[in-house]
């Protein structure tokens, strides 16, 4: 299977290096870089390093480095093709199957562009149709509206060290290492130069006849930024804007001028090329046309610095859509690129803020504040929150105060959840008197702006700020649905999450609990009958809240306890038995009534109904006659306590129950060792139990600290 080089680029480019090697290994933030023990060989000093800006990899002890593919296949014994399909799937980056896209084009030696008098209109340059209105009969249409840029992710350490390491020369196959520098023991030259991967695209192009679309690119960025010189008004337009000349050359900025085949006449031997970046277009009378007019132009440019396509703006407000970008092509993927990330990393960003349009990233870079990116023209994705996560722990986003912008703000919230793992932070910016950063940087300069960013709203205000807005919180219905609400999004959380159990008590604490969740479930299982065992409990609980089992209860348990990353002395490690470090599982309590429930749940998740009474009756109907017997008798009145208490959440009682469960099962395995004696295995229960109740310990604590704070 032969891949386009310029694909597997973008593929090494966009990996989550971080997350991929950091699944073996720990890796620490060491100033612009990460460090850690290196994975290929055992060392008590870290010497490996990962490099987010170029994306590779290098151990200063053994002299393993490389990028994504070759750690995926180094490490994880994947094949190349798998290795590929590995990222493709990380990424989102198609790999195409049959028909391979490429960078290069077929030049014709020729012009093939159309006289004037066949243009759409009588006159092109001197008397053009008016940008935004239909340009001959077929009125073309214009389905890219706003785009931004969105996903290529380096970062800003010392570089020169990596270009002098030593790297294996393994290659990746004929297709993979065609273009490498192999045999000398370095990095191949399209992992390091720059100037190299324009090099790599055209190498098997003939230079007479085959064009590169990288190449051209440049050239017409060049003949844009030309023109913005040549045409006082679209300079204008920048300087009105308090835009200063370094600026333009730093972005690159430009104007595409009057006329429908400006492009055609500039570059004749290159229509096919133009045609494949979608810069020329085809009306439905089958007449070609210029897809940017009169618009000052925001080059687009991936992780190298490379020009990928180009962002335009009307020059005339009332001109629609405002905002025109090329589509996507070969080099230009929009969901893969943010606007602004290759100039703040030139400038050593190391705080990230996502914002709506081109001039917020271009104003906040004039005022010294990098970092600032916005997304092409959707909403930002996991992989590029998750990418900007990983690059700095707090990520602030900025969207504007009217109703589309929050909008926005909360789509974006969502899709972040997943990857808000406990030492993460998302914040909120919205400016005030609907000022845009751009704006606001003009109206109150930039120390002004600083300051908004560092008392950005957090996460969990944010939630309830915005909901408490759309729910009547002076009814208890309104707080029912506004908690029914926080709880479906606390499911998205990362497997293991605190910050789950703790927003959702922050929230209902601010709708007015006086008393924690867990004291009202406690005393409402009082009051419906203080005879049951902790394991009948627990099935009622989890028959009245049957989301909690979702992420397992005893492997969070497990893992917030430590108990997951016991260390045994050497002795004990080489005489224990593969399984016995494993969690302690359901079918290990010996509980016939409480697996049945559990398996049931976990079965029929995805199909329960919303409502809390509904869902338990499905449940019941396809749990064993005896358990749905058992539980069928306690259900109607323990619904009715819980109700009747206004209780929403069981999650930290649930907690309790299974903490106290796993209690009395290590207990008793302790007690069938002794009898029954196994040194080994004692000695791992003994651990196991004692870092239990060490965290129950710190757990009690800080509840009793949150108990006095309330009371205060």
């Amino acid at each position: 299977m032969s891949i386009p080089n310029h694909i597997l680029e973008q593929l090494n480019s966009q990996a989550d290096l971080i997350s991929i090697i950091g699944r073996h290994t720990t890796l620490k933030r060491a100033g612009n870089e990460y460090k850690g023990c290196c994975p290929f060989h055992g060392e008590k000093s870290p010497s490996f390093y990962v490099n987010p800006q170029k994306n590779i990899y290098h151990c200063f002890g053994c002299g393993v480095g490389g990028n994504a593919i070759s750690f995926l296949r180094d490490y994880e014994s994947l094949t190349f093709i798998e290795a590929v399909n590995e990222l493709s799937k990380q990424t989102g980056i198609e790999v195409p199957k049959e028909e391979q896209q490429n960078v290069s084009y077929q030049r014709t030696k020729q012009s093939t562009v159309k006289p004037t008098s066949q243009a759409p209109t009588a006159t092109q340059s001197d008397n053009p149709t008016p940008v935004g209105q239909n340009q001959d009969n077929s009125a073309p249409s214009y389905s890219d509206s706003v785009i931004y840029d969105d996903g290529h992710y380096d970062n800003y350490p010392p570089l020169d060290v990596y270009d002098s390491s030593p790297y294996s020369s393994e290659g990746y196959g004929s297709d993979y290492q065609s273009s490498s520098d192999s045999g000398n023991g370095y990095p191949p030259s399209w992992l390091t130069d720059t100037d190299a991967i324009t090099d790599l695209h055209s190498m098997n192009h003939s230079a007479d006849e085959d064009g590169n679309l990288y190449e051209l690119l440049e050239q017409i960025q060049q003949f844009y930024q030309h023109n913005l010189a040549t045409h006082p008004h679209a300079k204008h337009y920048f300087l009105s804007r308090g835009i200063t000349e370094d600026i333009f050359e730093t972005f690159g900025l430009g104007y595409a001028p009057f006329g429908w085949q400006h492009l055609e006449h500039q570059f004749p031997q290159d229509i096919e090329g133009l045609k494949a970046l979608g810069l020329v277009r085809q009306s439905e009378s089958g007449r070609d046309y210029d897809l940017l007019r009169d618009r000052v132009i925001f080059p687009i440019r991936d992780n190298q610095g490379r020009t990928i396509g180009f962002g335009g703006r009307a020059l005339d407000n009332e001109i629609k859509p405002k905002y025109i970008n090329s589509s996507d092509s070969p080099v230009f993927h929009k969901q893969h690129v943010l606007y602004g990330y290759y100039e703040s990393r030139q400038q050593r960003a190391d705080s990230w803020l996502v914002v709506e349009g081109y001039m917020d990233v271009i104003a906040l870079y004039q005022a010294g504040i990098y970092g600032a990116v916005a997304s092409m023209g959707t909403a930002i994705n996991e992989s590029q929150i998750s990418r900007l996560l990983t690059l700095n722990p707090t990520l602030t986003l900025s969207f504007d105060g009217d109703s589309a912008g929050q909008k926005a703000a909360w789509r974006t919230l969502e899709v972040a959840l997943p990857v808000l793992a406990d030492d993460k932070e998302l914040r909120f910016l919205t400016l005030p008197n609907n000022h845009d950063p751009d704006t606001f940087i003009k109206s109150q300069g930039g120390d002004a702006m600083r300051e908004q960013i560092a008392n950005a709203m957090p996460l969990s205000q944010y939630i309830f700020a915005y909901l408490s807005e759309r729910y009547d919180l002076t009814l208890a219905e309104g707080k029912a649905k506004l908690m029914s609400q926080v709880r479906s999004l606390t499911t998205a959380l990362p497997k293991g999450s605190s910050f789950r159990y703790l927003l959702n008590n922050d929230i209902y604490q601010k709708l007015g609990g006086k008393r924690s969740q867990n004291v009202e479930a406690k005393d409402a299982l009082l009051d419906f009958d203080g005879d049951m065992t902790i394991s009948q409990q627990l099935q009622l609980c989890f028959l009245f809240q049957p989301r909690t089992l979702i992420d397992d209860p005893i492997e969070i348990i497990w893992q917030r306890a430590g108990i997951n990353g016991l260390h045994l002395p050497p002795h004990i490690q080489q005489k224990a038995s593969p399984d016995v470090l494993r969690p302690v599982a359901w079918e290990d309590l010996q509980d016939s009534a409480l697996l049945d429930i559990v398996s049931t749940i976990k079965r029929c998740l995805n199909y329960l109904p919303k409502d809390a009474n509904a869902a338990a009756h499905f449940i019941l109907s396809n749990l064993k006659p005896l358990t749905q017997e058992t539980l069928s008798r306690g259900w109607g009145g323990f619904y009715k306590t819980l109700t009747a208490r206004n209780v929403l959440s069981l999650d930290e009682l649930v907690e309790n129950l299974v903490m106290q469960l796993l209690k009395l099962h290590l207990q008793k395995k302790m007690q069938e060792l002794i009898k029954n004696p196994d040194h080994i295995k004692l000695a791992i229960v003994r651990k196991q139990s004692q870092l239990l109740n060490d965290w129950l310990r710190a757990q009690q604590a800080e509840q009793s600290a949150q108990m006095v704070t309330v009371q205060s």
